[in-house]
Parts: structure tokens; C-alpha cells; sequence
């Protein structure tokens, strides 16, 4: 791997690790808003899940401006949200507010969760493409103990540290920008839009032991297919169960309930019973298990495949799931709780967190490749938003450890699907990905 291909790929996946700042800061705030803003439990909800929708707005709404306007722009603009929902968010001083300011976020996030990684495929030699990828995972889950850990820290301010949690995403958020000038733009998008010779010197750039030429003649061959199949209906086969598939692993990623313990953590450790400062701390354990084992993720998706990760995971973290709806049901003290957590974030981010935006920014044929993996964002940030809205609801309705068991029997349940309905996309080309549907 060239240094110009690892710049490229980590800039772009500094989309990544704001996606995962701006979605779990919330955590270390949730008693502080609810308290400032006068809030119910349904309020609460929506506060926290207002990002999400406008996740689902950005995610579904970037297909077609990437297309037009290239990955690269669309992060440019991602990078401006995030700074702007960052200044907002901290200065809010009403309800409605503070919620339009998350929306703007939420914007950011859902374009850059489409983006990033579609760049970052569309950059990438077929050898290194899982690794590169993954770099956003590995981005979004820095950003999540980052957001963790900040949290921590200015917890001691005093009544406004929730403003400066959310005035702290102010600095990636510039720095992502900045930083974006130093890339160029995808040789797939340059291609199609008619820059072949830069295309050309992108692919020579990126990596030279690739053969440029057949790289380019793959390229050219898919994007002509796409001209003939312009205006494809993604309604309709051979599109649609692809589609539909695409929908449904993202939907089982959320049923994991992976954001639950990102967005509510401190408050399912505080409910079962730890002191707000060791509940925080809690938090801060769980977001640097994630990142830890995130690396072995990296190092594990272009080795064992996508698929055999996905039913690892499947039938893995239904197993730590229960214990812990177990172990809060019963009472169970001591560190129980912390360890069935931690494990359980070990086989997540090995699996589901580390698979996710990979597979869905390259199963696509290259023709749909758009405007698929913004419906498979969608469906992701749907099924979020839905959980993040009712997770305080249903805590006060069920508890937490009926959530827990539901979460653990769908998780199961993706065990069959993966085995059933996904193909094993690992050192395959994108074009080698599209003929493979076909078979």
C-alpha cells in the first residue's frame, strides 16, 4: 500500500470517525438535556433520534449528487454540517433548537456513512479494498471513544459541560475539512464523467503494481453497461432483490442494538445500579473495546471473507446478549454486567462493525451502485432512529433487560439470513462482485 492510497482512504474516513462522534457525544448528555430542556421520556427520544432522521435524509438524498457531483464534494459538504451542527448544538437554548441543530448533523452523518466508504471502495486495488474500507470503521469507532472519553472529562466542568461536549466536534470537524483538499476525486467518478486521462493517472497514483489499462478497460466496460441500463428501476429485478438484501443486513446491524449501548449507555449502567462516575467510566471501557477489537477486524475481513464474519457474529452476540438480560433481570452484581458488554462489543465490532459499510459499498453492481448503498444506509438509519426514539419508552414500559432479549433473538435470526442469501465478495473486483450476483 502506497502512501498517496493510505492518505486518501484516512482522509475520507475522518467522515467516518465524526459519524461516530457526533452519534455517541449524546450519551454523556442525555440528563443534562433532559433536565436544561424540560424534557419527557418521549422528548428525550426524539432528541436523540432527531439526528437519526436527519441521517436518513442525508443518506438517501446523497446518491444522486455524488453521481452528479463526485464522493469527494459530497464529504466537502458533509465536513461543513458537521462544524455547523457542532456550533449549533452547543449554543441551543431551546428545545427546538437544539433539535434542528441535531437534524443538521444527522444530515452530515448520513451523507458521509454513503460516501466515505464508496470512495474509499472506488479507490482501492480488489487486494486491499476490505482493509481500506474498514479504515472507516475503524474512523467511526474512534470517534465514538473519543466522544466516550471527552464526555469524560469535561463531565467536571460543571452545569454547562454538555455545551462544550458537543462545541468539541468543532475541532475534527475543521480538520476534515482541510484535510479533504489534499485528495483527488475517484477514478470510477472520473471515468464516468468523462476524465479518462485523469482517471488514468488516479489509478497509476493510487497503486502501481495494478495494471492500469485493464483496471481502466473493467471500469469503462461497467460504466457502459450502466449507460445501457440507464435509468434502471431498482424496484424491479434483476435489481430488486439485491436491493431488499442490502436493506435487510443493514437492518440487522441495527437489531444487534449496538446503538442502544452507544447512545444510552450511561444510563442502562446508571439503571442498574453503577454511580454516574463509574457509569461514564463504564462507557469509556466499552468505546475502547470496540476500538481495540476493531483492529482485528481489519486484519481479519480480507482473510476469513465478509460472509464468515457476519455468521460469526450472528451467532456470537446473541449469547452475550442474553447473559446480560440475564444478569440485569437477576440482579446480578459486581462486573458481570461490564464483562458480558465488553464481550459482546468484542464480537460486534469483529463482525457486524467491521463488515457493514464494507459490504454495502461494494455488493452493488457498479450501475446502482449509488443509489443502492444510499437505500442500504437508509434502511440502517431507519431501523437506528426507530430504536434510539423508543429505547427510553420502553425502558420505563418493559426495562432494559426485555430489549436485550428481543435484540438477542433477531441477532440470531441474521445467523440464517447471511448464511442463506449473502455471496462471499472478499478479493473479488467490484466488476467480479456484479458477475458473481449473476451466476
Amino acid at each position: 500500500m502506497n502512501s498517496k492510497l493510505f492518505l486518501f482512504a484516512f482522509t475520507a474516513a475522518i467522515g467516518g470517525l465524526l459519524f461516530g462522534f457526533d452519534t455517541a457525544v449524546v450519551s454523556g448528555t442525555t440528563e443534562s438535556i433532559q433536565t436544561y430542556f424540560e424534557m419527557t421520556d418521549t422528548m428525550l427520544g426524539w432528541a436523540i433520534s432527531s439526528a437519526l432522521v436527519g441521517c436518513i435524509i442525508g443518506a438517501i438524498a446523497v446518491g444522486k449528487p455524488g453521481d452528479i457531483f463526485g464522493r469527494r464534494r459530497m464529504l466537502f459538504v458533509s465536513a461543513v454540517l458537521f462544524f455547523v451542527s457542532a456550533v449549533w448544538t452547543g449554543a441551543a437554548q431551546s428545545y427546538t433548537g437544539f433539535v434542528i441543530a441535531r437534524i443538521i448533523g444527522g444530515l452530515g452523518v448520513g451523507a458521509a456513512s454513503v460516501m466515505a466508504p464508496m470512495y474509499i471502495a472506488e479507490i482501492s486495488p480488489a487486494r486491499l479494498r476490505g482493509r481500506l474500507v474498514s479504515i472507516a470503521q475503524l474512523a467511526i469507532v474512534t470517534g465514538i471513544v473519543s466522544a466516550f472519553f471527552s464526555n469524560f472529562v469535561l463531565a467536571r466542568i460543571g452545569d454547562n459541560a454538555w455545551r462544550y461536549m458537543y462545541w468539541a466536534e468543532c475541532v475534527p470537524a475543521g480538520l476534515y475539512f482541510v484535510m479533504l483538499f489534499l485528495t483527488t476525486p475517484s477514478p470510477r467518478w472520473l471515468v464516468k464523467v468523462g476524465r479518462v486521462e485523469q482517471a488514468r493517472s488516479v489509478i497509476g497514483l493510487v497503486d502501481a503494481e495494478e495494471n492500469t489499462e485493464t483496471v481502466l478497460a473493467d471500469i469503462q466496460e461497467s460504466l457502459a453497461h450502466e449507460e445501457r441500463s440507464k435509468g434502471a428501476n431498482l424496484l424491479h429485478q434483476p435489481y430488486l432483490k439485491l436491493v431488499i438484501i442490502g436493506m435487510v443486513v443493514a437492518m440487522f446491524n441495527q437489531f444487534t442494538g449496538i446503538n442502544i449501548i452507544m447512545y444510552y449507555a450511561p444510563m442502562i449502567f446508571k439503571s442498574a445500579g453503577f454511580a454516574e462516575d463509574s457509569a461514564l467510566l463504564q462507557t469509556v471501557a466499552v468505546g475502547s473495546t470496540n476500538l481495540i477489537f476493531t483492529f482485528a477486524g481489519m486484519a481479519m475481513i480480507d482473510k476469513l471473507g465478509r460472509k464468515t464474519l457476519l455468521m460469526i457474529g450472528g451467532l456470537a452476540m446473541p449469547v452475550c446478549l442474553g447473559l446480560f438480560a440475564y444478569g440485569y433481570m437477576n440482579v446480578i452484581k459486581g462486573p458481570y454486567l461490564l464483562v458480558c458488554m465488553l464481550v459482546y462489543v468484542m464480537f460486534f465490532c469483529t463482525t457486524q462493525g467491521v463488515v457493514i459499510w464494507v459490504i454495502l459499498s461494494e455488493m452493488f453492481p457498479n450501475q446502482i451502485r449509488a443509489r443502492a448503498s444510499a437505500i442500504g444506509s437508509f434502511s440502517l438509519w431507519v431501523f437506528n432512529a426507530l430504536s434510539a426514539f423508543l429505547f427510553p419508552v420502553l425502558k420505563e414500559k418493559f426495562g432494559v433487560g426485555p430489549i436485550f432479549i428481543f435484540y438477542s433473538v433477531a441477532t440470531f435470526c441474521s445467523f440464517f439470513f447471511f448464511w442463506k442469501f449473502l455471496i462471499e465478495t472478499k478479493g473479488k473486483t467490484l466488476e467480479e462482485i456484479e458477475h458473481s450476483w449473476g451466476k
